[in-house]
């Protein structure tokens, strides 16, 4: 498959992809499984049982050194150098407009040594930004390549993962946005509590060889407990009901992390990070616009792109992510409002390709599952 940019990238797993019959598509330079058995079959085995993802598209980022803390956290807008060895944080990286140039998760394998996660369709973008700012401070590797990611989601997800072995149960223990290497089916992994979909669950990191061995047990041992594979399609949907927002879509490199809704991941009390001259005057002049979840209430349904209008039926906003929300069963949607428009019980109409359709701020996130202990 190819497009106008040039061949498709496969990961590790597209030839199990193929085996399992999935329906693959064209998704930021990379080929992949958009659905196997079906969106809401998958959406609703994650939800109720758990999921199997390849998210090996994803882009990592390898920094070391004795200055590497100080670089990734003048890059982030997070407290990356305050993080203890073994966490991750969700977090953001800006230009000096403030705007965002992806959102990331960085984690602090030890006081020298930090990984990064980034969006596929950002990773040459955010791999040069990384690697400029290293240079004469610390070390520097994309190791996107030779990485393999799999996601492992769903109430059952971690009773699936310990049938991998002791290694792998004990990763049980694990805390919310922590990790830990450990030896899963046989494989040198590193095991993260963190993940995509508003269940509970874990990232796996290993070698690019060792994906399909590791892909093919966890669908074996899960099989009996609900486990299937799952697609982008039924991930958008999972996390377009968690509220969690989608690079290229929700947010980009127009939008501020305060006007998103992600102001809880700036730490303004940072001595310095690039964008954060931008956020303050932003936080003094105030926001005209805001990141809102809205359900519709009349027969439509909101789609990426769609105006979102006032009572008159003035354009004065954009809706980012919309859909149906199988665990829901409504039509629910993200999207920006003027801030005046943007309070909870708002109504106002969206433009469903010329027809105007009753919608209704409300609360994020739509879905929110019982945590327990995690």
């Amino acid at each position: 498959m190819t497009t106008e940019s040039g061949p498709l990238k496969q990961t590790p797993l597209y030839a199990e992809h193929k085996k399992l019959g999935a329906r693959l598509v064209p998704f930021a330079g990379w080929e992949m499984p958009i659905q196997y058995a079906g969106i809401v079959e998958e959406h609703r085995a994650v939800r109720t049982a758990a999921g199997l993802f390849d998210v090996s598209h994803m882009g990592e980022i390898e920094m070391r050194g004795e200055h590497a803390a100080s670089v990734v956290d003048y890059l982030v807008t997070g407290d990356a150098a305050g993080l203890e060895d073994g966490k991750a944080l969700y977090t953001s990286a800006l230009n000096e407009r403030g705007t965002m140039l992806d959102d990331l998760i960085v984690y602090r394998v030890a006081r020298d040594a930090f990984l990064i996660v980034c969006n596929a369709g950002n990773r040459d973008k955010i791999s040069a930004h990384f690697r400029r700012a290293a240079v004469d401070h610390c070390e520097f590797r994309d190791c996107s390549d030779e990485t393999a990611l799999l996601a492992l989601q769903g109430p059952r997800a971690l009773e699936i993962l310990a049938l991998a072995g002791k290694d792998a149960a004990a990763c049980a223990d694990l805390k919310s946005f922590t990790f830990r290497d450990a030896v899963v089916a046989n494989v040198r992994t590193t095991v993260a509590r963190t993940g995509y979909t508003g269940e509970d669950g874990v990232e796996i990191f290993c070698a690019n060889a060792d994906a399909p061995h590791l892909f093919r047990t966890l669908l074996e041992l899960g099989k009996s407990l609900g486990l299937e594979p799952v697609g982008l399609g039924a991930r958008d949907t999972l996390r377009l009901e968690a509220c969690l927002s989608l690079y290229g879509n929700d947010i980009d490199e127009t939008t501020n992390p305060l006007e998103a809704g992600l102001g809880w991941i700036v730490k303004m009390n940072k001595q310095l990070f690039i964008g954060k001259e931008a956020l303050a005057k932003i936080q003094q002049t105030g926001m005209p616009r805001k990141f809102v979840a809205f359900e519709m209430t009349g027969r439509g349904i909101a789609r990426h792109g769609y105006p979102l209008c006032d009572a008159q039926g003035k354009p004065v906003g954009t809706c980012t992510s919309g859909g149906p929300a199988p665990t829901l069963g409504k039509n629910i949607g993200l999207g920006y409002l003027p801030s005046e428009l943007s309070a909870v019980g708002t109504e106002f109409q969206v433009d469903c390709r010329g027809k105007l359709v009753g919608a209704v701020v409300v609360k994020r996130p739509f879905y929110k599952r019982n945590r327990g202990a995690a």
